[in-house]
């Protein structure tokens, strides 16, 4: 919803709004102390492109229950892949930086920290014109609950600095 009222106040493409905010968001990591890694220089320099060239590629839904099975296969399937990226401790997209270090800051669940995010940047892309539709609150409201579930079944254990440097293994959690 932000980056379709982004791109529809700049005229440009999905993928190169989505691109700008992400570069913007970086900016929010500054007090929040959140480390940038290698999956935060790739989610910003591949996912706009990749969105435009998808929506290229893939057919267009025909009827509402193509409409939700899009939904829902893409709502499931971007919170296990969110999830799969942070578990494996590459860095964070900008989104997820935001996330990350509200949730080192705040100590809540990741379902209610990336719940908050998503509805205050649901909120932005509505006041920037984006549509707002059941497919938006669902995304606003089910992100962070699925991302919290996945979470935990992916990451990676990065041993402590305190444990024996003698063992190498990293469990997934």
């Amino acid at each position: 919803m932000l980056t379709e009222g982004t791109a529809r106040s700049l005229g440009i493409s999905f993928g190169w709004a989505t691109n700008l905010i992400s570069l913007l968001v970086l900016l929010a990591w500054i007090p929040l102390r959140e480390p940038p890694g290698l999956g935060t220089l790739l989610n910003v320099a591949v996912v706009g492109f990749a969105a435009d060239a998808t929506a290229t590629v893939l057919p267009h839904p025909h009827g509402i229950l193509a409409r939700i099975g899009y939904l829902i296969l893409g709502l499931v399937a971007l919170a296990f892949f969110d999830a799969l990226y942070l578990g494996a401790l590459f860095g964070s997209g900008p989104r997820d930086g935001i996330m990350t270090g509200l949730l080192r800051l705040t100590r809540r669940p990741v379902a209610v920290v990336r719940t908050g995010v998503e509805v205050v940047v649901a909120s932005a892309g509505w006041l920037l014109g984006g549509t707002i539709g059941a497919g938006t609150v669902l995304i606003a409201l089910c992100m962070g609950p699925l991302v919290g579930y996945f979470l935990p079944l992916v990451a990676v254990h990065a041993p402590a600095a305190s444990e024996d440097h003698g063992r190498s293994s990293s469990a997934a959690m």
